[in-house]
């Protein structure tokens, strides 16, 4: 038995990110391993740096500044945000809080293998060296889960030289989307495998028992919307008339909370789990909204949050998803995402990462690379 570290975001007051937390702690728990999460949460000494180091643009400040507009005027976005740790408290296990790499790296000795993922950890949008276990203390043994580029373009060489930098010396790497994977032999030379989000590591019945009970009232048709755009709301009506289905909306934007139709305001991620389970039609433009109506056995409508020439489009993201979904059926997926966990936790990084024959000065970074 490990004992074992994860690191994946945590404060960004989203289901989907908590939820795919709580999966990937309860399957590598489920493994027969200790895990917890290393409670990262960066004071405003440690952003700026951050911001600054990796060459992150000024207008993830304006996006933060937005989403604290929208939780200020919003008591149920309030709630939401304290039912999320809530949520951690009752179902998860995670380390004291970390505001700095330093405090990473005093907190991360305990651990004999260290994980980053999933989500969109290693988007150069915004690059933290954290998120690629830079923090890690010699020695110990480093894997990163399905993390997600989250894009299907190259970026700046200046976050490509930091990139190539952060991901040397991990013994097995696994990324979300065929997209990053051919992203990241483009950038580092490494030969990363593809795996599913961990949401998807979990069945449907364990997912139905941490739901909460259906919202009340007559058949819905549930939205849930992560982008702010005024042309959802249209698509929304459209569905609206075509089905006959009360809309019900699970807020997060000043748009959604300003839609006129009824909210569900102030849940938490076992009430999104309910809803999404007991709806009759979900539309969303949210990958893990997609993931999990397609768990359920929702019909889902999926509407596409960026443009196709938008430099820093995250389609890629939906539409591994899709193409995944449809060549597989979600048992396969479910059996090699644990079967690559399960090997790479446990040191069998042969079947874990596609390396190249061992040699007697051949080191766990020069292994995972290409030549």
């Amino acid at each position: 038995m490990a004992k074992v570290g994860v690191i994946t975001f945590l404060h960004n007051d989203n289901y989907g990110s908590s939820l795919q937390a709580y999966a990937l702690q309860r399957t590598i728990r489920d493994m027969g391993h200790d895990c917890e999460h290393l409670d990262y949460l960066p004071d405003s000494r440690e952003k700026i740096r951050n911001m600054l180091h990796s060459g992150n643009d000024m207008k993830l400040i304006l996006d933060g500044i937005r989403k604290r507009s929208v939780k200020a005027g919003q008591q149920g976005a309030r709630v939401k945000s304290s039912a999320i740790p809530a949520f951690y408290e009752k179902c998860m296990q995670l380390s004291s809080v970390c505001h700095n790499q330093a405090e990473l790296q005093a907190a991360a000795e305990k651990y004999d293998v260290l994980v980053c993922g999933s989500d969109q950890i290693w988007n150069p949008v915004w690059l933290n060296p954290a998120y690629f276990l830079t923090f890690a203390p010699e020695g110990k043994r480093k894997i990163a889960y399905a993390a997600s580029l989250g894009i299907s373009r190259l970026p700046a060489e200046a976050k490509i030289q930091k990139i190539r930098k952060w991901t040397e010396g991990f013994d097995a790497v696994s990324v979300r989307e065929k997209e990053g994977a051919a992203l990241l032999k483009k950038m580092t030379g490494l030969e990363a495998e593809v795996m599913p989000d961990p949401v998807c590591l979990l069945s449907r019945e364990e997912w139905a028992e941490a739901a909460a009970s259906a919202p009340e009232g007559e058949p819905y048709l549930l939205c849930y919307f992560i982008g702010e755009n005024d042309a959802y709301w249209d698509q929304v009506r459209h569905l609206e008339l075509q089905t006959g289905l009360r809309v019900l909306v699970m807020p997060v934007t000043a748009g959604s909370y300003q839609s006129g139709f009824q909210l569900l305001d102030g849940a938490g991620p076992e009430e999104f789990l309910g809803a999404v389970k007991n709806a009759a039609m979900l539309c969303t433009d949210s990958f893990h909204g997609l993931a999990f109506g397609t768990i359920f056995g929702v019909k889902t409508e999926l509407i596409r949050r960026y443009r196709e020439d938008d430099p820093e489009s995250k389609n890629s993201r939906v539409d591994h998803f899709r193409r995944l979904t449809a060549e597989k059926g979600m048992d396969e997926i479910r059996r090699e995402g644990r079967e690559w966990l399960e090997k790479a936790i446990g040191g069998d990084s042969s079947s874990a990462c596609d390396l190249l024959p061992e040699s007697a000065d051949s080191d766990r970074s020069s292994s995972l690379r290409s030549e």
